[in-house]
């Protein structure tokens, strides 16, 4: 086989476009693409080294890439924005765009992944994953969402019109379960980064990993999507 034509079909495979793009993608110098670029006959053994050196610099890629941190321990800011409350405003008090802000909520608004709301303590309450739409978008939906039964902790009910003080012996003053939305209860968040692939195998082991802690509600299982495409491609085969 010619060495520039099995270098073409490699770039085109791969999904970069020049010799240099290639040659940092599998990990090889330029002047060895083009050793290979001149080859008129590419041998059987020079082209088992060709996809072994492809294969290798796929999985250092994925190693690399399969999870990125977007920011952990972040301390939340919570701000009232239409009648819902968001993790934090890019602006501080009415002043311009805080630069640090207004960078992690663009990272957060272009990735999809998985995200953790830990409480005052540093204790994980609730993990969860963004794979349909953005980690920003996913992150302040379950900030806001309302999961009745599952999320109810011991509180008393005082009043916010203007009453007149009792003493706390009357009914409506006891102590009892009531629903709290997330965002009362959150404190800092972490968000990462996940390839595709692994956004639902990632927060299964989250949500198993803190099965008695959190206030997920579903036990999330391994393997599901992966079982799915394995059978697609039985069946399409």
């Amino acid at each position: 086989m010619n060495g520039d034509k099995a270098l073409t079909a490699l770039k085109k495979k791969l999904g970069v476009k020049t010799d240099r793009a290639l040659a940092h993608h599998i990990g090889v110098t330029e002047v060895t693409i083009q050793n290979w670029k001149r080859t008129k006959d590419i041998s059987a053994l020079q082209l088992a080294g060709l996809v072994s050196k492809a294969m290798k610099s796929a999985e250092r890629e994925t190693q690399l890439n399969t999870i990125q941190p977007v920011v952990e321990f972040y301390r939340i800011q919570k701000y009232e924005q239409k009648a819902r409350s968001e993790l934090f405003s890019e602006k501080v008090e009415g002043a311009n765009p805080h630069p640090y802000r207004s960078g992690l909520k663009k990272e957060l608004e272009e990735s999809k992944g998985v995200y953790v709301f830990f409480d005052s303590r540093g204790s994980a309450i609730y993990a969860g994953k963004a794979k349909r739409q953005s980690l920003w978008l996913e992150m302040n939906s379950a900030f806001n969402r309302d999961r009745g039964e599952v999320q109810q902790i011991k509180r008393v009910r005082h009043p916010e019109n203007r009453v007149k003080y009792r003493p706390p012996e009357e009914k409506s003053r006891q102590i009892g379960s009531h629903v709290v939305p997330l965002h009362e209860l959150a404190s800092y968040f972490s968000a990462y980064k996940v390839s595709d692939g692994m956004i639902n195998e990632l927060e299964a082991l989250l949500v198993r990993s803190f099965a008695n802690d959190l206030l997920n509600k579903n036990m999330e299982r391994f393997d599901r999507q992966r079982k799915k495409r394995s059978v697609g491609k039985r069946r399409s085969g």
